[in-house]
């Protein structure tokens, strides 16, 4: 019997086959799904922000792209998977809401670009990612089939 694990904001959690994981309320959040799919294990995390330097006060690794990363690499491998079987999918980093005036990127794009130095960082092949627009996602990634679903706001499911 396959379970749904959720995944909550600044969150992560670990599954294995048949199990997923799903998150939900992705606006400029990115959902990074690290995965190994000879052993059929995943970890999820629900990123909101790139850089822990942000942090005004309590710490927590599955908030900030550059903790988030490494931490999940990390639960794969203590649990058993062997770097070389890594991969990843992500999907999110929207601009939810125009900006007016001000420099620099968007909170999304900047959360885009940080996974996708970690994963650089640590080699982790990036299979697909569905990011960008303005709209929210819901993701679940399924340990069987390694597809990461994800339905958009207005624009319906597709998988990746």
């Amino acid at each position: 019997m396959c379970k749904v694990i959720a995944v909550g904001l600044s969150e992560w959690k670990e599954a294995e086959r048949p199990d997923r994981l799903r998150t939900a309320g992705l606006g400029s959040c990115v959902g990074v799904v690290v995965y190994d799919d000879v052993a059929g294990r995943a970890a999820m995390a629900h990123v909101m922000l790139p850089d822990h330097h942000l942090a005004r006060s309590s710490f927590h690794p599955a908030k900030f792209a550059d903790t988030a990363v490494p931490g999940l690499v990390e639960l794969l491998l203590k649990k058993g998977s062997a770097i070389e079987n890594l991969k990843a999918k992500f999907a999110g980093g929207a601009e939810m809401f125009p900006r007016s005036g001000g420099n620099g990127q968007a909170i999304g794009a900047r959360n885009i670009t940080a996974v996708m130095e970690g994963l650089r960082r640590l080699n982790i092949p990036l299979i697909a990612r569905d990011t960008g627009g303005n709209a929210g996602r819901t993701i679940e990634f399924d340990t069987v089939t390694s597809k990461l679903y994800i339905r958009t706001v207005k624009r319906g499911e597709k998988e990746i």
